[in-house]
């Protein structure tokens, strides 16, 4: 089984900044994308950022310029660290990973149990 297990997020000022944590453990033999998705009320859950076991970033562009994703595949952690936020980015954030477990084999995805963002005055 993998677990993916999220931590950070709460509640923040507009302007301010917060940063998301995620840990991926389990049985499984390599990451090949961890990524971060948000869920407002109401909307879809749409893509914020993800990142690809060779280090190919892809973001939202609501989020360029505020957002940065990072990760380190051999710790199996990925980090959201969120700048200048608004309150349209108040949202579940969900962490994914994308996963092998043989060579050569098919990706699973695996989702967290999301953490809540809110940005409010």
């Amino acid at each position: 089984q993998v677990q993916v297990v999220e931590s950070g997020g709460g509640s923040v000022q507009p302007g301010g900044s917060l940063e998301l944590s995620c840990a991926i453990s389990g049985n499984f033999l390599s990451i090949t994308v961890m990524g971060w998705y948000r869920q407002a009320p109401g909307k879809q859950r749409e893509l914020v950022a993800a990142i690809t076991s060779g280090s190919n970033i892809n973001y939202a562009d609501s989020v360029k310029g505020r957002f940065t994703v990072s990760g380190d595949n051999a710790k199996r952690t990925v980090y959201l660290q969120m700048n200048s936020l608004k309150p349209d980015d108040t949202a579940v954030y969900y962490c994914n990973a994308d996963v092998t477990k043989n060579l050569g084999g098919p990706s699973f995805r695996y989702w967290g149990q999301g953490a809540q963002v809110t940005v409010s005055s």
